[in-house]
C-alpha cells in the first residue's frame, strides 16, 4: 500500500471532527492567533479543491491582522495558471495569469514582494483580483471545448462590492425562483441507492486522475466518466436528482461569492447525504443542439452531523431537519437567455464517498440500504439556495 493511499484511508477512518483534524496544517481557522501579523497573498482557482480554505484564510487575515491580505482567484484547475481551459470549457486567452495579471507568475510574485516588503506601495496591488467566468459565445472551439469566456476584475473585498445575498427558492414545479413557496405542505422525494450513485462530472477535483478529472463539463456523462453507463442520459434526468431552474434570464446576472443551500430535509434512514450543484445552462446552438449545462460548484452534507461535526447523531426517520450545504465560492456571469440551475441529490461519486445510509461510519460499514429522501418546499419550510448576486 502506498503512502498516499494510507494517508487517505487514515483520513477516512477519522469521520468525526476531533484532534486529528485540529492539526495546524489542516485546520487553519483554529490557529489564526498563531499566524504572524505580516502581509499575506492567497491564491486559488474556481476548479481547485482549496477554494473555501483560500478565501476563508484571506478573510480571516484581513479581519484579524493589521497587515494587508490579498486574494487572487482564477478559472483554472489546481496550479494550472497558464492554461486557458478546465475540463471541456475554455475561458479564453484573457484567463491566464501570465500575460494578464502580470507578465508571468514569477514576475507577479516579485512585484508583490517588492510592494509589501521592499519599500514599495502596498496599495498598488489590488486587494482582490478575480476572474469572472462567462461572456463567451457558447460555441465549440477548434480543440472541441465550449467557449465560455470571462475577464479579470479587481475589488477591495470578497464577496465583491455591489453584490448581495439573494435567496433562490425551490418549488415542486421544478422552478428556481426568488418568490417564496406558498403551499402548506409540499416536498419532492426520491430513493437514494448507494449501489447506484450519481457519477462525478468534473468539479473542484485534483489528484484524482484517471478515476476522475476536475473542471467544467456538460452535465451529460459519457465513457470518460467513472460510473457512467449507456445510454448516457443527462444527470438531471435521473430519478434521484432534483433539478430546479430559473426561466431563461431576461438580463445578465452575476453570481460572485459563497454558495449555500439551506434545505429542509427528512429521510427514512438514520443517516444519508444531500448534495447541491450550481449549473449555468447555456441555450442550444448548432454545436450543442441540447444546450450545455456547465457545472460551477458543488457541495455535500452528511446528515448524522446535523447537530455537531464532533458528535454524530442519527436522524429520526420522517423528522424534518434544517441543514446547510456549503459549496466553494464561484464567480460567473449568467448571460441573458441562460438558466440558473441547481441539482440536488445524495451522491457525487467518486469525488465524495457514498453514504451507506445505515448510520455506521463508511470506513467500517458492511451494509448498504436504500434511503427515501425528501426535500421540503413549502411556506414553513422554504428550501433555498443562497447566492451573492448583482445585475450583469
Amino acid at each position: 500500500m502506498g503512502s498516499y493511499e494510507r494517508y487517505l484511508l487514515d483520513q477516512w477512518r477519522h469521520d468525526a471532527f476531533g484532534a486529528y483534524w485540529r492539526q495546524p496544517a489542516i485546520y487553519g481557522r483554529g490557529h489564526y492567533d498563531r499566524f504572524p501579523d505580516v502581509p499575506t497573498l492567497h491564491m486559488s482557482s474556481w476548479y481547485d479543491p482549496y477554494v473555501r480554505s483560500t478565501i476563508e484564510n484571506f478573510t480571516a487575515m484581513g479581519r484579524l491582522k493589521r497587515s494587508p491580505a490579498y486574494l487572487v482567484m482564477g478559472p483554472w484547475k489546481h496550479g494550472l495558471r497558464c492554461v486557458t481551459f478546465a475540463g471541456d470549457v475554455d475561458f479564453g486567452p484573457a484567463s491566464t495569469l501570465s500575460g494578464n495579471v502580470d507578465a508571468s507568475y514569477l514576475s507577479f510574485r516579485q512585484r508583490w514582494f517588492d510592494a509589501v516588503l521592499g519599500g514599495g506601495d502596498p496599495e498598488s496591488i489590488p486587494r482582490v483580483r478575480y476572474f469572472l467566468m462567462g461572456g463567451g459565445d457558447g460555441r465549440r472551439d477548434e480543440a472541441g471545448r465550449m467557449r465560455h469566456g470571462g475577464r479579470w476584475h479587481t475589488d477591495t473585498q470578497w464577496p465583491p462590492a455591489g453584490t448581495r445575498e439573494t435567496a433562490f427558492y425551490c418549488h415542486t414545479s421544478g422552478e428556481l425562483s426568488r418568490e417564496r413557496p406558498t403551499a402548506t405542505r409540499a416536498w419532492v422525494e426520491y430513493d437514494f441507492d448507494p449501489n447506484d450513485p450519481v457519477p462525478t462530472l468534473g468539479g473542484q477535483v485534483t489528484s484524482g486522475e484517471p478515476v476522475m478529472v476536475g473542471g467544467a463539463f456538460d452535465q451529460v456523462p459519457d465513457e470518460r466518466f467513472y460510473g457512467a453507463r449507456p445510454p448516457y442520459l443527462p444527470l438531471n434526468s435521473r430519478p434521484d436528482v432534483i433539478s430546479l431552474a430559473t426561466p431563461p434570464l431576461e438580463e445578465p446576472l452575476v453570481v460572485a461569492g459563497p454558495v449555500t443551500a439551506r434545505l429542509f430535509i427528512s429521510s427514512s434512514a438514520p443517516d444519508t447525504d444531500f448534495t447541491v450543484k450550481l449549473v449555468d445552462v447555456h441555450p442550444p446552438n448548432e454545436d450543442y443542439p441540447h444546450g450545455f449545462a456547465m457545472n460551477l460548484t458543488e457541495g455535500i452534507f452528511r446528515c448524522r452531523f446535523h447537530e455537531s461535526f464532533e458528535h454524530p447523531e442519527p436522524l429520526e426517520p420522517g423528522e424534518v431537519y434544517e441543514i446547510e450545504i456549503p459549496a466553494p465560492d464561484t464567480a460567473n456571469r449568467f448571460e441573458a437567455g441562460h438558466r440558473l440551475r441547481v441539482d440536488i441529490s445524495s451522491s457525487d461519486f467518486p469525488r465524495f464517498d457514498v453514504n451507506s445510509n445505515t448510520g455506521v461510519p463508511e470506513a467500517v460499514s458492511r451494509r448498504k440500504v436504500v434511503a427515501t429522501n425528501r426535500v421540503h418546499m413549502d411556506a414553513d419550510r422554504p428550501s433555498a439556495v443562497l447566492l451573492w448576486t448583482r445585475p450583469g
